[in-house]
């Protein structure tokens, strides 16, 4: 792959009139290392433009020279063709720059309203907060955006989808014309996508241009129009996504195909570890006790991986957290590890049995983020490491209980797919030492890589395991298909 320290001869001067910011030979050190190297980006009005790499690749340091976070740099940035020097954040968006940080940047405990206009309060004679001036402008930009959401609902109690649009609403009642977004649905269920996608798509066709950062290829492949990809610092490409394939952009990335990983030959079979019978999970609600799994079974076997697949909310991570005492309602059925029945009514009754959990949220489940990487590993990283070498701790953490079955929810969320491939290579290593690992992945081309066999739920039942020959995304998706609500009252 031909590496460019400037733009592509597609975006020449004939393009250059639709072009509302650019950044021409960008250079960023820190402490005499090299962030960026000489790299140029530029945006067009009314479009989505996907800014690909991974993690130290320079994305978020562009991103921060463009929106004023950082102010020491080589090279020039520009406004609607006119030279910037931005002193600070604020100058930025005072020339309709706004930036939504993949860490959301609200106050839980005020309304909608108020989160939207913090620091730029509507005032009564300059003195009180109009409250009810705040409510209604915020309700006519919401509506403007398709946002059902109260003005007056507390943000803390809104779901991350939900607070992720309030973001958007923020930075769109300071006129931003330029939307940067960092990883904006590492967080969202697949419904919270699409409405997200439906508000990006409404905000380019109405001309606000959007940068889009993610490491998620299949969905900046549907919702860009040009995409740039950064590696080791430097400007690798810039094309438009309509000549690219997922190939293509990974290869631009890293160097090489993300599932062309040293995996060795695939289990042939060991000694049962871990057996689980009629599974059951129920949790209270409004109405009484919910039943949220009911009937899972399967055996797994030492060095055997078996992944977890289904919709969200089909009971996935559910079954997970009753095998490992840490679900907050009421389990039925048998657990035995080794042969033999067990009462695991606490993660701690757990882990003496050599059972290990990686949640899925591994900041607030996983880490203490203010101790230091030893720290964490001694306890059961310091908040500066990467997503993907955050995980790689919580995995060690756990690994230093030399456990027997490694339970793993969605191990990949929110990395990196350099960070990815090494994840899935310590998998197998693991797989390979005869650890028995159970894995949940939203993503069904990571969920036929790892797994021997796949297990898949529905409304909280299991409803077929597949053998790694029987298995297909179309197969995986006719079995994950919802088919009733599980709803009913537990004896």
């Amino acid at each position: 792959m031909r590496e460019s320290s400037s733009l592509s001869p597609q975006h020449g001067a004939a393009d250059r009139s639709d072009t509302v910011l650019s950044a021409e030979h960008i250079s960023k050190s820190f402490g005499g290392i090299a962030a960026l190297v000489d790299v140029g980006f530029e945006l067009r009005r009314g479009e989505v433009h996907a800014l690909m790499g991974e993690n130290g690749a320079g994305k978020s340091t562009l991103m921060k020279i463009l929106s004023g976070v950082y102010t020491g740099y080589e090279g020039t940035v520009s406004v609607d063709g006119h030279p910037v020097n931005f002193a600070g954040v604020r100058d930025a968006e005072d020339a309709g720059i706004a930036i939504i940080h993949q860490e959301l940047n609200l106050v839980p405990e005020l309304s909608v309203a108020d989160n939207i206009f913090l620091g730029r309060e509507k005032l009564i004679a300059g003195l009180i907060v109009d409250r009810k001036a705040s409510s209604r402008a915020a309700g006519a930009l919401l509506q403007r955006l398709g946002i059902e959401l109260d003005p007056q609902a507390r943000v803390g109690a809104l779901r991350v989808g939900e607070q992720q649009l309030v973001e958007i609403a923020k930075a769109l009642s300071m006129s931003a014309r330029i939307l940067i977004m960092d990883e904006p649905t590492s967080a969202l269920s697949p419904a919270e996508c699409q409405r997200l996608f439906r508000i990006i798509r409404q905000l380019a066709e109405s001309g606000v241009a959007i940068v889009y950062i993610s490491h998620r290829i299949d969905e900046v492949m549907h919702l860009a129009s040009r995409v740039t990809v950064f590696r080791d610092g430097r400007h690798v490409l810039t094309e438009p996504m309509a000549r690219l394939d997922e190939d293509a952009i990974i290869s631009a990335m890293v160097g090489r195909n993300l599932l062309a990983s040293s995996q060795e030959e695939r289990h042939s079979g060991g000694n049962i570890v871990l057996s689980v019978e009629n599974l059951s999970l129920s949790k209270p609600d409004a109405h009484g006790w919910r039943t949220v799994i009911d009937g899972v079974g399967f055996d797994l076997a030492a060095g055997e991986i078996l992944g977890i697949g289904g919709l969200l909310g089909s009971g996935r991570t559910e079954i997970l957290e009753a095998i490992f005492g840490s679900s907050d309602g009421r389990t039925g059925g048998e657990i035995q590890v080794d042969g033999r029945p067990v009462d695991i009514r606490s993660p701690r009754n757990a882990r003496r049995l050599g059972i290990a959990l990686v949640t899925e949220d591994r900041k607030t489940q996983g880490l203490h983020l203010q101790a230091s990487i030893a720290d964490n590993v001694a306890l059961p990283l310091v908040g500066s490491l990467s997503g993907g070498n955050q995980q790689k701790v919580v995995i060690g953490k756990w690994l230093a209980t030399r456990p027997r079955v490694l339970l793993l929810d969605e191990p990949t969320r929110g990395i990196d797919v350099g960070a990815k491939r090494e994840i899935y290579d310590l998998i197998f290593k693991l797989a390979r030492d005869g650890l028995a690992i159970a894995v949940i992945s939203s993503e069904l081309p990571e969920l036929l890589h790892l797994s021997d066999r796949i297990l898949v739920m529905a409304d909280g039942r299991q409803t077929g395991i597949l053998s790694r020959d029987a298995a297909s995304e179309e197969a995986i998706m006719r079995l994950a298909a919802p088919r009733r609500t599980i709803s009913r009252p537990a004896a």
